[in-house]
């Protein structure tokens, strides 16, 4: 079986589902670094999922939360003042290589979207690999397959999702390639329902072996995972 987001929307074909690298190998390195990304590369993930904000001067840094470990706010900074641990966007993509990446867009609420989209989509554009941007905010990730058809794009949601049966539908309906659920919303026919609207499933964050059987099982495109080394076994054995 090849990813649902195959060829026809950009995404390199592959056996499913595809393992992701949560973050980067976070259990191995920290997250979101570009040794983590290095590591997931070594380790043979297929993808890699990352989150990007954009900083005080148009700068994007990858880093998941609104501020540092220190307390400082994220937003107010610009590349100059970033610790050397957290990478520009075009660095991270520049460390995952070959592999598809997952570019989440973290933006707050009444936060204006066009910013971030803008820079993200001439990062990618620059970078030339193979990416699908997902956000949890509808309208950011609108604003992104708007501003560039070319890349899939993917509606992340958490759990519970209600009804499950008409998400898939709506994601279709936008124009979305894929559907990013939190692993509990998913059952055998859900993910039936999404591959009849023709979107993919990518899940996260799976890390037992035995709930990324079930998922392989009920036909899941994708699981994001913290432990990349054993969804291998798991999945590939």
């Amino acid at each position: 079986m090849t990813l649902a987001t195959g060829e026809g929307a950009g995404l390199v074909p592959t056996v499913a589902p595809a393992v992701w690298a949560h973050r980067g190998a976070r259990d191995r390195e920290p997250e979101n670094t570009v040794a983590a990304f290095a590591r997931a590369v070594s380790l043979g993930a297929d993808g890699v999922e990352l989150d990007v904000r954009r900083l005080a001067d148009g700068a994007l840094a990858v880093h998941h939360d609104t501020r540092l470990p220190d307390g400082t706010p994220l937003a107010g900074l610009g590349e100059a003042d970033l610790p050397d641990h957290v990478p520009l966007l075009g660095t991270a993509l520049a460390a995952c290589a070959t592999l598809v990446v997952n570019v989440e867009l973290k933006v707050e609420r009444r936060e204006p979207v066009a910013p971030l989209v803008d820079a993200v989509v001439a990062a990618l554009a620059a970078w030339g690999g193979h990416a699908i941007v997902s956000s949890f905010l509808p309208r950011a990730v609108d604003a992104f397959r708007a501003a560039a058809p070319e890349v899939p794009t993917a509606q992340l949601t958490l759990v519970p999702v209600k009804p499950r049966s008409r998400m898939a539908a709506g994601v279709a309906r936008r124009g979305h390639a894929a559907w990013h659920p939190h692993h509990a919303s998913l059952g055998p026919a859900t993910i039936a329902a999404a591959h009849a609207f023709g979107v993919a499933v990518h899940t996260w964050t799976v890390n037992d072996p035995g709930r990324m059987r079930e998922l392989a099982a009920w036909g899941v495109d994708a699981i994001v995972t913290d432990d990349v080394p054993l969804a291998l076994a798991v999945l590939r054995a």
